[in-house]
Formats: structure tokens, sequence, C-alpha cells
């Protein structure tokens, strides 16, 4: 079989889904690899790496989507501005691809619809399971440290304050207020990272472990007062929360939104849309030039206002929207991933063919469109097609 890695054109996005040494390890075991020239160059992994890693280089994307087998992505096929065609157009019958799809989020229902149609076999990396077998894959874990990290550093360069408490010849200033709604993986790096920063930290997270990790690392935690049985679901992630219990969460955290110089935001339910958390009404209330910043916009974002792939400003306050922060540290974040990405193809294709359980937790979890039909439960919800 061939593996295609093509180069990712949403904007700004300096990833690849492979990295030499990844390339190298799917040569080993049978696999060859072709890659479309300058892919890796954001992430500072150039052609010549590949080549000596045994991959073919290719001038364009058509050749990857004409002759690949599976075709490996960091992000959800789009329109391709140069060739004038969506990348779902380039593809073709029987054709396997991974990649993060998120195929709940309402922009992605459309592309979705168009890869079952063309009989594309597709997972959504950000439907692999926590479980222990599957950690070495989780790319969604691994793009969440990176989000947690970068994510809190883009907020410190909007901010219009000093974090640290600064104290100078004219007087002393106050250190920032940091609020983390959303204490897993990227909120844990969020608090740590804010923490070293100077901010003054509270947290919130519906699941008592999440509250409790957060403890852990310093900061306040604000109790949102969810029934556990309401709130954690299998493998110990978010449920989704009813209406008006979502209203008291919102209602709880009103007044720690209003203190707050820096919202990190990374709520999710796995496979659903974002919960909002954050409304209008609640920005409206924000100091000037604070700052939130959104890593669950992928899933249509915990904050009802913000711009999705932009930084945009409203109110007196920056919404970070942007849909590739890991996109913004490529080097670690491209190691990682490819690693992610090399344990699933592994996992999924043995002896160069498809192996894979359709019972298998992480298939059916990640598995997003099969045998013409779209098969991944959260998007047929989202797209109101039943069970």
């Amino acid at each position: 079989m061939i593996i295609g890695v093509p180069k990712e054109i949403m904007k700004d996005e300096a990833r690849v889904s492979a990295s030499p040494e990844s390339i190298k390890k799917y040569i080993d075991d049978g696999f060859e690899v072709i890659v479309e020239s300058k892919a890796g160059e954001g992430a500072h992994y150039f052609d010549e790496d590949y080549k000596k890693a045994g991959a073919k280089i290719v001038d364009g994307p058509a050749e990857i989507y004409e002759e690949a087998d599976i075709v490996l992505k960091v992000k959800e096929p789009l329109f391709n501005e140069e060739l004038g065609k969506h990348e779902v157009d380039l593809m073709h019958a029987g054709q396997y691809l991974i990649t993060f799809i998120h195929p709940a989020a309402p922009a992605n229902h459309e592309m979705v619809k168009k890869m079952a149609e063309k009989r594309i076999v597709s997972f959504t990396l950000d439907g692999i399971p926590r479980i222990s077998r599957a950690q070495n894959m989780d790319a969604l874990t691994s793009m969440s440290t990176c989000a947690g990290y970068k994510g809190i550093l883009i907020a410190a360069n909007l901010l219009t304050r000093f974090i640290p408490q600064i104290f100078t010849a004219v007087g002393m200033m106050k250190q920032a207020n940091a609020l983390v709604i959303g204490t897993g993986v990227g909120g844990l790096q969020a608090i740590a990272t804010a923490k070293r920063l100077g901010a003054n930290v509270k947290a919130a997270d519906i699941r008592p472990d999440a509250a409790e990790q957060a403890g852990s690392l310093g900061a306040k935690v604000i109790d949102l007062g969810v029934d556990p049985k309401l709130a954690v679901g299998e493998g110990g992630y978010a449920l989704g929360l009813p209406d008006d219990v979502l209203v008291k969460e919102r209602e709880l955290l009103k007044d720690h939104v209003k203190e707050a110089d820096i919202i990190f935001l990374s709520a999710l339910v796995p496979g659903e849309l974002a919960p909002i958390l954050i409304t209008e009404e609640m920005v409206k209330d924000m100091k000037d030039g604070s700052v939130i910043v959104d890593i669950s916009i992928d899933q249509g974002g915990n904050c009802e206002i913000t711009p999705p792939g932009e930084i945009g400003n409203k109110y007196n306050v920056s919404l970070v929207g942007i849909k590739n922060i890991p996109g913004e540290l490529p080097t670690s974040s491209t190691w990682m991933f490819s690693q992610n990405l090399y344990n699933l193809v592994k996992y999924l294709f043995k002896d160069n063919k498809p192996v894979f359980d359709l019972e298998d937790e992480i298939v059916y979890k990640s598995l997003t469109t099969y045998d013409g039909k779209i098969v991944h439960k959260g998007a047929r919800k989202a797209m109101g097609l039943g069970d």
C-alpha cells in the first residue's frame, strides 16, 4: 500500500502529518511513502530528510491523492484555492483518510457528506478513545498539550498588561487573573504555563478528578455544583449537560469571568459540539484588554462569539479562535503527531492490508465515513441523522 503525505493547506498551518523518522518506520513495515514537496518545511523537516528516510517526493497534491491508498493529514480536507478544487474532490473511492475531521462541527458537515458519497473510508483522530491501549495513538492529547502551552503564550502576547505582579519605582502592578475552564490535558498545561508566567489562576471542570488535578497544580478550583453522574462519562470524558444545568453553570462562572484577564477554554464533549459556557453578554462584562483563547473552536467553541479560525476583537476583548494553535509550535507538535499517527496506522493495517474490526472501540469511535455512509455517532447526531 502507498501512504501519501500532502502539504497542509489551512492558512498558517506549519505542521505535517509525518516526520522523516516516522516515514522510515512505515517503509520498514512494508509501505511505500510519497510526500508532497515542501510539505514539512514549516516544521523544519525538509525534502532531503524525507528522501533519506526512503520517501518519494512529488511536486503537487494531485499525484498524492491519485496514487495513495492511505492519505495522512493534520487538518480536515479543505478547498484548495491554488487548484480551484476541494481536497475531497481529489480523492477516490476506497481511499483511506486519517486526520482530524471534527465531523460534528457544522462547518464540516458538507465535507463529511461528500466523503461518504465518494465512498472514502475516513477516521477522525478526535475520536480516538482515551483508553490505555490507545494512548500512543491519541493525537488529541498530544495536540492539547501543545495548545495548552502555546495558547497561554498567545494570550500573554495579546494581553495589554503584565501577567506577574510587578514592583517598580512608581508603584506596584497586580498580577493578572487567569481562568481555565476545562482541565483536561490542554487545560492542565494551560494552568501550569500561566502559573509559570506569574498569573493568579482559577480553574473549573465539571469532572471531580479533573478539578482535583487542577488544584494539585496550584489553581483555585471553582465548584460548579454539577452532579458527577451527569458530568462524567465513559473513559472519564465529560458528558453533554442538559440545558438547565448549563444555564446554572454559566451563572456560577459569570463573576469569575468578569474578574479574568485571560480565559482559556478547553471544555469538550467527545464527538459532539462543544458546550457554550461564555455567552456574548458575559463577554460584554469583561475587562477592557482581556483575552479569551478558545481551543474548543474546532467543535464550535465554548464562547458564543469566538471567531472560527481567527483572532478577533469585540467589546475590547481579544477573542482567539485559531484552529491550529499546535501549528504555532510546529516542530514539537509534528514530532508528537507523527508518532501518534504511525501507531494508529500500524494498528489498522498489517501486511499491506486493512485489518480493523468494526466492533473495536478504537475503530468505531474514530471511523467517520464507511461503505458510503456517515457512521460517526456525534456527526450523525449533529446532522440530525439519528443513531
